[in-house]
């Protein structure tokens, strides 16, 4: 019996032949480190290109249906992505689910790594040692306060105690929400103006800012458009994320 964690055990068999990913990170995840493993994921998860696996809907409403008749010997989940009562229902049906929860890039790299050992059964890949040397090495750049929004209508913000937050943070970009108490606030454009930021950063997902739609909102303010994969996604994007940001953020302008 194995511990994931949220601190629940999870009846991993001794050989995985079998996963299925109810999150678009951990799907690349498997699918990059033992491609031979993943037996399904959901209709979200893009990455690799040409990933050819069953669908199992959405990581809000994944159908438990479908993934019990795929027979996984386990599912991965995550404390943020996905809803209590599909882990519980997946659970009530007799597969071992196992969730990760990640709100840093340390937890990020130490998560994936007990996830890949004990939930997959697989060694741990050379990648995984890669964006750990690469965010050692990561030098932040020239301290920013930044308002990163996720949405509009309405507008919602990056807050407190997130991945985001940390990834940014490593990098100099302050974050004015960090210490809102929620961690997704709904702001409104006229707050977010005047928070003091001197930087927005438009991730292109979960909503896809553009440099048609997004930076005409924030006057006055530098404005960085950066990859929601490398802002927010943890697994081997994680090699390349920190000089990918970096690049986006030099780019920043007013528009």
């Amino acid at each position: 019996m194995t511990i994931d964690d949220t601190g629940a055990p999870v009846p991993v068999p001794e050989r995985v032949r079998r996963v299925v990913s109810i999150v678009p990170s951990l799907t690349e995840t498997v699918a990059v480190t033992a491609p031979g493993l993943l037996a399904g994921a959901t209709d979200w998860c893009t990455h690799p290109e040409g990933l050819d696996v069953p669908r199992v809907r959405g990581t809000k409403n994944p159908d438990v249906e479908r993934i019990t008749e795929l027979r996984p010997d386990v599912v991965l989940g995550n404390t943020e992505e996905n809803r209590p009562a599909d882990v519980e229902a997946l659970r009530a049906a007799g597969i071992p689910v196992w969730m990760t929860e990640i709100r840093t890039v340390d937890e990020a790299l130490a998560s994936l790594r007990r996830m890949l050992a004990e939930a997959c059964r697989v060694p741990v890949p050379a990648w995984l040692d890669e964006a750990a040397r690469a965010w050692a090495d990561v030098v932040p750049g020239a301290p920013r306060a930044a308002v990163i929004p996720i949405w509009r209508r309405p507008w919602m913000a990056v807050g407190r105690d997130t991945f985001t937050g940390d990834v940014l943070a490593r990098l100099g970009v302050a974050n004015v929400y960090a210490g809102h108490p929620e961690r997704y606030p709904k702001i409104a454009l006229d707050e977010l103006n005047a928070s003091g930021a001197d930087l927005a950063v438009l991730p292109d997902e979960p909503y896809r800012f553009t440099a048609g739609d997004g930076p005409e909102s924030f006057p006055g303010l530098d404005v960085a458009l950066v990859s929601g994969r490398y802002l927010t996604w943890y697994g081997p994007s994680l090699v390349r994320a920190p000089a990918a940001l970096k690049e986006a953020l030099a780019a920043a302008r007013t528009y």
